[in-house]
């Protein structure tokens, strides 16, 4: 969130107010707010919303709970049609999900310093809040729909998420991606593993990866990140974990200095931009990290070392990328596939038809790619 931003609107006629403007996906401060309340429709609610007006509520917070179900029930009767292809299908189904963000963020709450909602019925989410963005000395104003962000990531902070490949629960932090899929973790747990001495664990979000390693017996891993989120997140759970004397997490650009026996890297898995920083777990612009990866390898394994490469072919499916070209892109940088490992995933959308993207989800296959040095065999 920029510090420099902030919103303006008029709570009457001739009163005049500002707050600074808080937005994780970077949006600008609304152009136009009308202050709304418990007398609004949903029918006028959408309508300015569609119209680009933000509505700064006063009301109280359950009705505006209520309000936000509504409006959205109103997006999704505009479901998009298939499109000619895979890829445009998906196209459409992205436009389709920033229109709905876009539309549904137009309902603002007010937050007085100490992340306080001064709203009839409000909960207490300072501790959501103060976890996701620090203390808080002044007023601001955010979206509804990020703050039920903040909140469930406050939830997954209470209970933890549990693995069965893990001995131990992990808790994923406000703007890190959560493992709820777990059956990618599984491969890592289940793939064969030489007495390893070091290991690098590329883009570890919550660390759960490099704890799993370093469960298996792996005397050292090395996990590096990029984001701060990730980081503080990933140092918490493995100290939590009673790993922090086998992990030790680094920030870095993909790869840490020096070799290791084994690097894994789970990839975000689409190729496209990210609009918000969860989406940077899910995709990746012009698949710079799966690129960056592969022709970053063979220089930092040693001898005889293994890199895991975790990748869903759910893009091959969309028609975003093909088979051919991540074979070539492993011939290119000197790679040879010693075995794969591959799993199919279990969540809801694979097994509901009214998901826009069924056909390919139905058809999704998340693999763990063995590489090895030079050529070879596939």
């Amino acid at each position: 969130m920029s510090a420099q931003q902030t919103i303006q609107w008029f709570e009457s006629p001739e009163e005049q107010r500002c707050a600074r403007w808080r937005s994780e996906s970077d949006t600008p401060p609304p152009k136009r707010v009308v202050v709304a309340d418990d007398g609004m429709n949903a029918d006028t609610a959408f309508r300015l919303a569609c119209e680009g007006t933000s509505l700064l509520w006063r009301g109280d917070f359950h009705n505006a709970r209520q309000l936000l179900q509504a409006m959205a029930r109103r997006v999704d009767r505009k479901a998009p049609q298939p499109g000619t292809s895979p890829s445009h299908t998906f196209h459409l189904h992205r436009q389709a999900q920033s229109k709905r963000a876009r539309i549904l963020g137009m309902l603002l709450l007010p937050f007085d310093a100490g992340h306080v909602i001064p709203l009839r019925r409000a909960p207490d989410v300072r501790l959501a809040c103060e976890q996701a963005y620090g203390p808080s000395d002044e007023s601001y104003v955010m979206s509804l729909r990020e703050l039920q962000g903040v909140i469930g990531a406050g939830e997954w902070r209470k209970k933890g998420l549990h693995l069965p490949a893990l001995a131990g629960s992990i808790t994923p932090h406000y703007g890190v991606f959560s493992p709820v899929r777990g059956e990618y973790v599984e491969l890592v747990a289940e793939a064969p593993l030489l007495p390893r001495g070091t290991a690098f664990d590329i883009g570890t979000g919550t660390g759960v990866l490099a704890a799993v390693m370093a469960q298996r017996g792996v005397q050292r891993v090395v996990a590096t990140d990029q984001d701060p989120r990730a980081l503080a997140c990933a140092r918490e759970n493995v100290a939590r974990l009673g790993l922090a004397d086998i992990v030790d997490v680094q920030q870095a650009d993909l790869f840490p200095a020096g070799r290791a026996s084994l690097i894994v890297c789970n990839p975000p898995w689409l190729p496209g931009r990210a609009r918000t920083s969860l989406e940077h777990a899910v995709y990746d612009p012009d698949s710079r990290m799966l690129r960056g990866f592969i022709d970053g390898l063979t220089a930092h394994l040693e001898p005889d070392g293994e890199g895991w490469l975790i990748l869903s072919d759910l893009a091959e499916h969309l028609g975003l990328r093909s088979r051919s070209e991540l074979l070539e892109q492993f011939d290119k940088a000197g790679l040879r596939v010693v075995d794969r490992l591959d799993v199919r995933p279990n969540h809801p959308r694979a097994h509901d038809p009214a998901d826009p993207l069924h056909t390919a989800r139905k058809a999704e296959v998340t693999s763990l790619w063995r590489l090895a040095a030079g050529p070879g065999s596939r």
